[in-house]
């Protein structure tokens, strides 16, 4: 197995198991701040040059929060005879033994990636912005969440495990089985055939529902669902995809075939921002911290989970339709923060999801053995001429068709698509630093 992916479903619990998932969700919370809290301590010693060792990694806090759990620092239980006399019965943290003890030491893992992140990125050695030191989490500012591994008993059988009682459920240690509004037909298939393992379940609660993603990992793609080898000295083939907003996408050949246009994109965003106002002044109309702008509140939640759910289900139709027929794709670098800066077209460009179509076409694409190449963002896609190869610089945004003086005169999007496509069988036989390529293996 050497495939990774993710399965999410909508939880549909009852009301005891929503009390033990809300548990379980605040016990990481609860863990992941003490373990910070023991870090920072131990970095204030430090600096008054004492000889202390900081927790760091992640077993660091696991085995400190393990030790510190069953002590009289955690907790107390004293108990009172008829006659007065006052005795103490258990130590340590009284609710531990109510979850499972899996979610501390996953919170303890978590801490110990973001501290090792900030030091990354404050040394240089991580690529990107830079991350900030870990802050404790609000119960009222974070998305309540926690995970689970999936370990198997001496017996073989697993702690995680779907469709055991009925079809749609899931079975969780401690919580038991809670039942799945989706149809979990294609995960039960392949686990049963021995085609997925599930490593880890993650359970969060969004906009006023328990959601849970499998993450599983799953044998390659039979042999049918893959592209077949091409010949090592072939370099035909390749498709440049042009992103843009009147069409999604635009991808064309480098011979000018246009093979694939994308025009009628929902655009949820732009659509339903009548209602998010409405909603948004719904909430600044209540009073902080009371119970009707807490509804109000996950109203407005619902709607932007609405929002998202709508362009990923379109993303991902359209990259199927691209990587289902197209094993050689060229896409560009765009500087998608940088663009995002103006203000006219910011909401229309976080509206398409240029970045999510990208990182779905890397990852299809590998999955089914095919190739993605990505230009550098310097490339100028858009200014070249197809026919000519001559640049023109007096292009602007409200210039939908491309005209040059060879003759060439064509859609602007298609333009960019050819080149990207001419740019890629270019790469293929003399590979660039400036680019980056994604194959499979």
């Amino acid at each position: 197995m050497a495939r990774f992916t993710t399965f999410r479903f909508c939880l549909d619990p009852t009301v005891e198991q929503q009390a033990m998932l809300a548990r379980h969700a605040g016990a990481a919370r609860f863990a992941f701040n003490h373990c910070l809290a023991e870090t920072k301590t131990a970095l204030n010693r430090r600096r008054r040059h004492l000889d202390v060792r900081v927790p760091w990694t992640g077993f660091d806090h696991i085995n400190r929060f393990n030790a510190w759990k069953k002590t009289e620092d955690a907790g107390r239980v004293f108990t009172v005879d008829p006659a007065g006399a006052v005795s103490l019965t258990a130590i340590g943290l009284g609710w531990r033994n109510q979850v499972s003890q899996q979610v501390f030491e996953e919170a303890a893992v978590d801490l110990g990636h973001g501290l090792r992140a900030w030091r990354d990125s404050r040394t240089g050695t991580r690529a990107g912005p830079r991350v900030g030191f870990p802050r404790f989490k609000a119960k009222s500012s974070t998305v309540a969440s926690f995970r689970l591994r999936n370990r198997c008993s001496p017996r073989g059988r697993a702690s995680i495990r779907v469709g055991e009682d009925r079809p749609r459920s899931v079975t969780l240690p401690v919580i038991g089985v809670v039942r799945v509004r989706e149809d979990t037909r294609r995960l039960r298939r392949m686990t049963t055939k021995g085609r997925a393992r599930i490593l880890s379940a993650t359970i969060s609660h969004r906009a006023g529902r328990w959601m849970i993603s499998l993450a599983t990992e799953a044998a390659d793609l039979p042999a049918a669902h893959r592209h077949p080898v091409r010949a090592p000295g072939d370099h035909q083939g390749w498709v440049g995809v042009d992103r843009g907003l009147s069409a999604l996408v635009v991808a064309a050949t480098a011979g000018g075939v246009e093979v694939e246009r994308v025009t009628d994109q929902p655009r949820p965003l732009v659509t339903g921002m009548r209602r998010q106002r409405r909603l948004a002044r719904s909430v600044s109309r209540k009073q902080k911290g009371s119970r009707g702008r807490r509804a109000a509140a996950a109203r407005l939640a619902r709607h932007h989970h609405r929002i998202r759910n709508i362009r990923a289900h379109f993303l991902h139709q359209a990259s199927n339709r691209l990587v289902k027929t197209h094993d050689r794709l060229v896409i560009e670098d765009l500087n998608i923060a940088g663009m995002l800066g103006n203000r006219h077209l910011a909401r229309a460009i976080g509206d398409a999801g240029w970045g999510e179509f990208a990182r779905q076409l890397r990852y299809k694409q590998a999955w089914r053995g095919g190739h993605v190449i990505t230009v550098d963002r310097w490339f100028p896609s858009t200014r070249l001429c197809s026919g000519c190869g001559v640049r023109n610089d007096g292009l602007t945004l409200a210039d939908r068709v491309f005209a040059c003086g060879c003759g060439t005169r064509l859609d602007r999007d298609l333009n960019a698509a050819i080149n990207l496509a001419a740019r890629g069988e270019e790469l293929d036989r003399c590979p660039s630093p400036g680019a980056r390529s994604t194959s499979p293996g």
